[in-house]
């Protein structure tokens, strides 16, 4: 394999690891302070629909970008009004959130199906993007790519070596004691949902604005499940997420080959090869990690303040 052709490989294996590095970085967050939001797909596929609609219209990436945050940060405020406001099941609210986002996304961006822009443009540094291997690889990817690195080198500093992550990860452990010892339960969870509300909006954006510049209903392929599943499976860990994520990306591209070589399997086994293969690998991975990392305690459970 030439040089060229190994560095556009891995470079399609980061593109389709970048949105739910996004994702799911967002949720691990969220889930560390102790609220499972299962409506993360939904938030991506409304973040997918704004997004393309707001660059579309504007002629801006940045827009596009900037629209799917909100988009996703609407929504999950949604969830906190249910979830945390009201204590109402977070399991059926995040589900029934996923259902909406489907719904909404296939009315907003009904207008702009067929329609297509160019894709976000891509760095290029002189000298620095000719490196053979990995010049492109790494100086010449998405402003996508580079936050999503920033966001999980932030997060994984934010969770452990600042006051207001240990915080967090407290009332993620025991929202119980940590009010009792005067802590903002509420506002932590509130905060954090928000939080990945607008990191689940921007991966769906990135679907619809770089990956695949143009949008389609059901766009997102189920990738909010997966971002959920890597959360558990990198055992709330920043960086295993990023290694989960890049497992699906380089299974997503072995299919897209295998399909381009007529192999004589179906399409549709073909197609869901990237998430069985994710899955099956993350779950070995995952073994020796689950003896050193648990769910935070109080993940799922409904605070309810008591004087």
């Amino acid at each position: 394999m030439s040089a060229d052709m190994l560095e556009l490989v891995l470079m399609t294996v980061v593109t389709a690891a970048t949105p739910l590095i996004i994702a799911a970085i967002g949720e691990l967050v969220a889930e560390r302070s102790g609220v499972l939001n299962l409506g993360v797909e939904g938030m991506m596929i409304v973040g997918a629909s704004v997004g393309f609609a707001a660059a579309f219209s504007s002629g801006s990436t940045l827009i596009g970008a900037l629209a799917g945050i909100a988009a996703g940060v609407v929504l999950s405020s949604l969830f906190a009004l249910l979830a945390i406001g009201l204590a109402i099941n977070q399991v059926a609210s995040g589900l029934s959130l996923t259902i909406l986002g489907v719904g909404l996304s296939g009315l907003m961006g009904a207008p702009f199906v067929g329609q297509k822009r160019e894709a976000a443009s891509r760095l290029a540094i002189p000298y620095l993007s000719d490196i053979p291997y990995v010049g492109r690889l790494v100086f010449g990817e998405d402003m996508f790519v580079y936050a999503a690195i920033a966001l999980v080198a932030a997060c994984w500093w934010f969770l452990n070596r600042t006051r207001a992550g240990l915080t967090l990860r407290a009332i993620g452990d025991n929202h119980h004691s940590a009010h009792a010892l005067g802590l903002p339960v509420r506002r932590v969870r509130v905060l954090s949902t928000l939080f990945g509300g607008a990191c689940a909006g921007l991966a769906g954006a990135y679907l619809s604005l770089a990956y695949t510049p143009f949008w389609s209903p059901g766009m997102t392929a189920g990738r909010g499940w997966i971002a959920l599943a890597l959360v558990v499976f990198a055992s709330w860990k920043p960086w295993r997420v990023v290694l989960g994520a890049l497992l699906f990306g380089g299974a997503t591209v072995l299919q897209l080959h295998a399909q381009a070589a007529s192999i004589g399997v179906p399409g549709q086994l073909l197609s869901a090869t990237p998430y069985l293969a994710t899955i099956v690998a993350l779950m070995i991975l995952s073994i020796g990690a689950r003896r050193n990392a648990a769910a935070p305690a109080a993940l799922g459970q409904p605070f309810v303040a008591t004087r």
